[in-house]
């Protein structure tokens, strides 16, 4: 790879990162998008992306909780089968062309409706215990298979059934995708025994950008901002899906 092609992978990913983590995520489906793009093979983009992930989710599952929106109460139902499921996807190579189109269009109807009702922001109730842990094992298995940490999934759950406002859910869902990347990332790793080497400058670029959106997405965004922000996050990931079925 080229400097000036490394150079615009590396400000491509810093760009991910600070979208993706100011709305509480980490990025694995920008990741995947834009190293598809660059033309990297498969067994390099999947292990790339749930790497980049386990350091931008880190940091923001700090700022976050530093800022006061975390709720153990609420994640620790959707993590408990959210992990080994999300092992299991990491390790399965599976043929997914259905499997992409389908999520794909949930992604994007997720994202309209983010456009259409970015104001609610209250909480009707919160799940009940049996149903989180389930949504959580379905919601784990996704990350794995698709290369992501599950956030993307998990934070329109939570928000268009009302179980939690809008900072609280990005404080769920981004330590939700930590524990899940580094479960995905060992069944990866498991199966193939291959970390890339590539990955050191994009991982530079994603703690930057991660850094600032985080940042920005736990102390300075209203409410309203980030769900305009989450949709445009959810298009870039369920067109990246449906493209790619």
């Amino acid at each position: 790879m080229s400097f000036e092609h490394l150079l615009s992978l590396t400000a491509a990913i810093f760009l991910v990162a600070f979208l993706y983590s100011s709305v509480g995520h980490a990025g694995a489906s920008g990741y995947i998008a834009v190293m598809s793009i660059a033309s990297l093979s498969p067994a390099v983009i999947k292990p790339s992306a749930l790497v980049l992930n386990i350091l931008v989710a880190s940091i923001g599952s700090w700022q976050f909780f530093r800022a006061g929106h975390f709720s153990w109460r609420l994640f620790w139902p959707f993590a408990l089968l959210s992990i080994p499921f999300a092992f299991v996807g990491g390790y399965l190579d599976l043929p997914a062309r259905l499997f992409e189109l389908l999520v794909g269009a949930v992604l994007l109807l997720s994202a309209a409706y983010f456009f259409w009702h970015p104001s609610n922001d209250e909480v009707r109730s919160e799940p009940t215990m049996p149903v989180a842990i389930a949504s959580g094992g379905v919601l784990g298995l996704l990350a794995g298979l698709t290369g992501t940490g599950g956030g993307i999934f998990l934070t329109p759950l939570l928000l268009i059934m009302r179980w939690a406002r809008t900072k609280t859910a990005a404080a769920t869902s981004v330590l939700f995708i930590l524990v899940n990347s580094t479960a995905g990332l060992l069944g990866n790793v498991s199966a193939t025994r291959n970390v890339p080497g590539l990955v050191l400058p994009l991982a530079i670029a994603a703690l930057l950008g991660g850094s600032a959106g985080s940042y920005f997405g736990s102390k300075r965004f209203s409410p309203t901002l980030i769900k305009r922000l989450l949709a445009v996050v959810l298009v870039i990931a369920g067109s990246k899906l449906m493209l790619a079925a």
